[in-house]
């Protein structure tokens, strides 16, 4: 968004005045010796140089005492010609002035003697060289035989000037090397021709001597006579009769930047030496260019054609027809008029610091000298915000920080300064907005507004008025009620037709007081969110955040109080205890507790809301609307204290603070008492035997499932934890046994109750009795011998042993027939199923047979019954045509596993045969040998040595024998792992 338009202010302000008597003035020039010390050369056409001593005034100097700061110290003549211009060169001490066509040099005081230059002549203008950076590489230029070092196009031009009119030109490779003193180098015009000037042989380590020669660097040729001229680094800007033209003093050569559209223009340059650009000016416009001569930035519009043109920081100053305008470089605004001599009163100078410092303007008249000052930055800023112009000053303290003048802390303070102006004006919002902009304002200094002193934090609180334009803060209420005192004798003044401060708005509407307030609490809210994420001492985070909840209870933003109060804070308990109790915030005052560590506190609280359910604090939200359902809010509103306790003491390793808020949380909600008895976010464990012992023996559900989480979770050992929870689930499923269904059991929970376990009863309790060894079993079974629980009696008896008992239970009371035939399987006994033919064909508690059972069982197990003992246990009473089918496959298959066995001996009976006849023969194999005979291995003859043969026939003498061992023969076969097979009566190849 584009910055608002400055308003008109006081930039500058006259200081001195100087009347030289009759003399007429032609140009000036400016130096400054000292911060407080100006020196004022003023050349006169009748040829003389006057020096001016300028004493920066005080701020608190009276008019009279600051017309004497401005005095006359001397003059000297320097021609009987008017001076024409006036160059400073602070840096060597020396003058440099333009009279009757001539160069002369006079010391700072004008107390020696001029020295005219005699072997320049008809020089109309002349330019220092100025530079952007010293430290850019703006090498020193050599006279002798090193060359030209700026044009590297030798020095054979190099002309010496000696003093007193005497000059010579330099031979290029004769002389000695001389550095040109980089502060004395300049331009002068001489007709059409630019004569590049320096200074060599002078001593760098003083100026106070005289010794030093000018000499001529480079000529370089214009097109058209030079009416101006400035140097900036290597680019020479000339103004002529026909436009302007840049030359480099490197190459030479000189082009046209642009001409003039009416031959009539007068040239007129400026460097402006804050950025070292130059203003080129074409009848009322100022064109800004860089060193290049390309333009930058936008053009500068008067209001008419300037006689003169000055620089003043960020602001150009431009003199016509007796008038003064300051206009902002970059916005080309007009800030300031000044009005300081007649119309038509003859030609005006105008001239500012050669060193750019911009404090200092001095104007001429014809026939007098005005001396303006550069008012302070602050003083102009402070001049809007006495007017209450804070966009403005805003505005203006932005431009002076882009341009260097104020410091980024100044800044600060602006916005800092503004936002107390506009809080004691009642503009909240917009106060706030600019404290948020200040970097160096601390969050302290607004605690004065939010609670009274003296309190805990006022030693934070900086004695600090800034300007001294506001009132010390002050409680809002305060702030509020003079602010409305403030409208209201507005409102009277406007009507007897009187001006106020007032803003228009509050005049035409005026405000509430409860809405002033609602919004100052707001946005003050609003800072110190923000300064939370600031880097802050201890103390002053303590302060934020306290204040920070005295604001959120005085709106009564519950939910923020809340989220403050759970979240890291650095809240001071004491000073909120009291207030958030009267107030009724118990919520956040436990949340608090919390936070610190006060974690009995904090359980004693929730202990309260759940108690008094009926204030409403922390009813849920989301159901307070809801017609009807009140129950229902006191029931979630006694839950949300409940859980937000047994979140404190999921994570608490003290017993006594546990045991002793356990019963309340139990009588709300089973499941969050056992949430806090088995959480693993504690340190450590608590002794299950106390925590047993605490538990209300009515509340079986959450004995249950603590019992259950010791069990399976931690896998306790403790046969009396076993034996305790077999008990427990035994008498639950005795107390629901006969309900409709057993998916809808719920575990004796009440209406309104929450059930701790998914799963009924008994389905628990019989996997736990199948899974565990550790209880006291024949306990268990007393409790449930007279019940009709028979499963759980078939798996306490499978635990004794008792196998008839669990097969009658099985095959008889629970008619499962599966389970039964399982556990006869388990048991692993041909027996067993004999046994359970038995009960079926032979039923106890007066039931009839089970025939379809038993032919069941004789048709998935009858092969490994025995016929004769099933035939002699089949009831007279079966029908045989249920069994018929099922004896028949029996004894058929019975019949086979004979016959199958027969052969089986028969097959095994043939095959020892068959290997005993083999061994007989390989025993009763005989071999000849005779005086032939070699052995297969080592060729020797056998003869009467002894000798083996191998399976497959081969013949090795003994030793052979020996090395190459039983089981491997000459040619290689492993009869480990290839043996010979010779056909028999049985076994064939």
């Amino acid at each position: 968004m584009a910055k608002p338009l400055l308003k008109s202010r006081t930039i500058l302000e006259p200081i001195a005045e100087f009347n030289p008597s009759s003399a007429s003035i032609r140009s000036l020039a400016l130096f400054s010796t000292s911060p407080s010390e100006t020196l004022i050369y003023v050349g006169t056409v009748s040829g003389k140089l006057l020096l001016l001593s300028l004493q920066h005034p005080n701020s608190n100097s009276s008019n009279d005492e600051n017309n004497e700061k401005l005095k006359f110290v001397r003059h000297i003549v320097i021609s009987d010609c008017a001076v024409e211009s006036i160059h400073v060169f602070g840096e060597i001490e020396k003058i440099l002035v333009v009279s009757d066509g001539f160069i002369h040099f006079v010391d700072l005081e004008l107390v020696k003697p001029v020295k005219k230059i005699g072997a320049l002549k008809g020089v109309s203008v002349v330019a220092r060289r100025l530079r952007s950076d010293v430290n850019e590489g703006f090498s020193k230029l050599i006279v002798g035989g090193g060359g030209d070092a700026i044009g590297g196009s030798g020095s054979s031009f190099l002309q010496r000037l000696g003093g007193g009119g005497v000059g010579g030109r330099v031979n290029g490779g004769g002389g000695n090397d001389l550095p040109i003193d980089d502060n004395c180098v300049f331009a002068a015009a001489v007709g059409k021709k630019l004569i590049l000037v320096g200074l060599v042989g002078r001593s760098n380590e003083s100026y106070d001597s005289v010794a030093g020669s000018l000499v001529t660097l480079r000529e370089i040729a214009c097109v058209d006579l030079v009416k101006d001229l400035v140097w900036v680094n290597d680019s020479i800007v000339a103004g002529c009769s026909s436009g302007y033209y840049l030359c480099s003093c490197v190459t030479g050569q000189c082009g046209l930047i642009f001409s003039f559209p009416d031959v009539s223009s007068t040239p007129l340059l400026k460097v402006l030496k804050k950025d070292y650009k130059i203003l080129m000016l074409v009848d009322n416009v100022g064109i800004v260019v860089d060193s290049h001569g390309q333009p930058v930035g936008g053009s500068l519009v008067f209001h008419g054609s300037p006689d003169g043109i000055g620089e003043m920081g960020s602001c150009v100053v431009a003199i016509y027809r007796g008038k003064m305008e300051l206009y902002v470089k970059k916005s080309g605004n007009c800030v300031q008029k000044i009005v300081f001599g007649g119309e038509g009163g003859g030609s005006h100078v105008i001239t500012d610091d050669e060193d750019g410092t911009g404090k200092v303007v001095v104007v001429t008249t014809s026939t007098k000298v005005i001396c303006y000052l550069k008012v302070p930055s602050e003083e102009q800023i402070k001049d809007f915000l006495r007017k209450k112009d804070f966009k403005e000053a805003i505005s203006l303290a932005e431009e002076l920080h882009d341009d260097g003048e104020i410091t980024k802390e100044t800044l600060s303070l602006v916005h800092a300064q503004v936002g107390f102006l506009l809080m004691f004006d009642l503009h909240f919002e917009e106060a706030v907005n600019h404290f948020l902009l200040s970097e160096t304002m601390q969050p302290s200094e607004i605690f004065p507004f939010i609670m009274p002193d003296p309190n805990r934090w006022s030693l934070l609180v900086p004695k600090n008025r800034y300007w001294g334009l506001h009132p010390p803060p002050a409680p809002l209420e305060s702030v509020i009620d003079n602010g409305l005192m403030a409208i209201q004798r507005a409102i009277f003044l406007k009507k007897a037709g009187l001006e106020t401060a007032v803003d228009d708005e509050f005049l035409l509407n005026p405000p509430k007081r409860d809405d002033l307030l609602d919004t100052a609490i707001k946005n003050l809210i609003r800072y110190l969110k923000v300064s939370r994420e600031k880097d802050l001492t201890s103390s002053v985070r303590e302060g934020v955040d306290t204040l920070l909840m005295y604001l959120y209870r005085a709106l009564n933003f519950v939910d923020e109080m809340e989220s403050l109060a759970s979240s890291e804070n650095w809240c001071i308990v004491e000073e909120l205890e009291a207030l958030l109790n009267d107030s009724g915030h118990l919520r956040t005052l436990a949340f608090l507790c919390e936070s610190k560590g006060m974690s009995s506190k904090a359980l004693a609280i929730w202990r309260i809301l759940a108690r008094n359910y009926s204030s409403g604090y922390w009813m849920d939200p989301t159901k307070t609307n809801e017609e009807h359902d009140l129950g229902v809010n006191i029931i979630s509103g006694k839950e949300n204290a409940a859980t937000e306790a047994t979140r404190i003491l999921e994570e608490l390793s003290d017993q006594d603070l546990i045991l002793q808020h356990l019963g309340w949380i139990a009588d709300i909600n089973n499941m969050l008492a056992v949430r806090v008895l088995t959480s693993e976010k504690r340190s450590h464990q608590l002794p299950p035997d106390e925590v047993i012992a605490a538990i209300d023996p009515k509340k079986t559900e959450i004995l249950q499932r603590y019992l259950q989480w010791l069990i399976e979770d931690q896998d306790s050992d403790e046969p009396q934890f076993h034996t305790s929870y077999a008990l427990l689930l035994t008498k639950s499923a005795l107390e629901t046994y006969g309900t409709e269904s057993q998916s809808e059991q719920s575990n004796g929970s009440e209406p309104g109750k929450h059930s701790i376990f998914q799963s009924p009863v008994r389905e628990r309790l019989q996997v736990f009795l199948q899974s565990s060894d550790l209880y006291d079993t024949e306990e268990v079974l007393d409790l449930i011998e007279e019940s009709e629980l028979w499963l759980e009696k078939a798996i306490l008896y499978r635990k004794l042993g008792q196998e008839t008992l669990v097969l009658q239970i099985l095959a008889v009371k629970l008619e499962d027939n599966d389970a039964a035939e399982h556990y006869c399987a388990e048991i692993g006994r041909p027996d067993a199923y004999m046994q359970l033919l038995d009960i079926y064909l032979n039923p106890t508690d007066g039931k009839k047979p089970m025939f379809k059972a038993a032919v069941r069982l004789l048709h998935n197990h009858g092969e490994s019954l025995d016929p004769l003992q099933v035939l002699e246990r089949l009831s007279p009473n079966m029908p045989l045509q249920l069994a018929s089918d099922t004896i028949l496959r029996m004894l058929r298959a019975r019949l086979h596993h004979h016959y199958q066995g027969q052969v089986v001996h028969n097959l095994s009976r043939a095959v020892n045969l068959d290997a005993k006849l083999a061994r007989l023969e390989e025993r009763s194999r005989l071999v000849q040998i005779n005086d032939e005979s070699l052995c297969d291995s080592c060729h020797a003859r056998l003869g009467t040595k002894l000798f083996a043969m191998y399976p497959d026939d081969t013949i090795v003498c003994y030793k052979c024998f020996r090395r190459q061992g039983e089981s491997t023969s000459v040619t290689g076969r492993d009869f480990n792992n290839d043996p010979v097979f010779k056909p028999g009566w049985l076994v064939t190849e």
